[in-house]
């Protein structure tokens, strides 16, 4: 018998981060494959009547975000026009929710865990850039909120393919499922 991975009702697709800054040098996916993998999903979802949630980090100047002291700098943020918009890619719907965000996780200062309850959503399925950051601190942070958490595993990527393995093999199975865009694709089908 086949696992009821996804129910459209309770489910809703989180997209971290797949904004016009996303550069080019990611592992073990290109961020090409992994928007066309992410717009696929965004796509059913959206077919399906599911919520589909947008995040995105942005900032006027870099004055709101946080700035602790650290042993490795973080990528730096290009602060260009348009640089924290969608990528278009992505067809941004009306009927879709956009989170903006000042750090690396999605539910920390904002509305995404209100939003998600007030629709009965019991189940995200999560991808975008990088693995090892915005999705795996929002994936521990849905598992803490009790949410029942599925990865698009080929619709993510990381800065390394040692980041990418690393949350792929020992964080994402300990709190949530691991699948292929394709199997979640055939899920919400249903």
């Amino acid at each position: 018998m086949m696992e009821q991975l996804v129910d459209a009702e309770k489910t809703a697709l989180v997209v971290i981060d797949l904004q016009k800054w996303i550069g080019k040098n990611y592992a073990p996916y290109s961020a090409e494959q992994v928007v066309g993998n992410a717009a696929a999903l965004a796509d059913a979802f959206r077919n399906k009547g599911s919520f589909v949630c947008l995040v995105r980090v942005s900032t006027k100047d870099g004055k709101d975000m946080p700035k602790p002291k650290l042993d490795q700098s973080p990528p730096p943020l290009h602060f260009v026009e348009g640089w924290d918009e969608i990528v278009p890619e992505m067809n941004v719907s009306e009927s879709d929710h956009i989170v903006t965000k000042k750090q690396w996780g999605a539910f920390y200062g904002t509305d995404l865990d209100l939003q998600l309850r007030r629709r009965g959503i019991d189940t995200i399925v999560l991808c975008g850039i990088a693995s090892g950051i915005g999705v795996d601190t929002t994936a521990r942070e849905a598992f803490m909120h009790g949410y029942q958490v599925i990865f698009a595993i080929d619709a993510m990527t990381g800065f390394t393919q040692a980041e990418h393995d690393h949350v792929r093999d020992t964080i994402f199975p300990r709190i949530g499922r691991v699948r292929t865009t394709e199997t979640i694709l055939e899920a919400i089908r249903q």
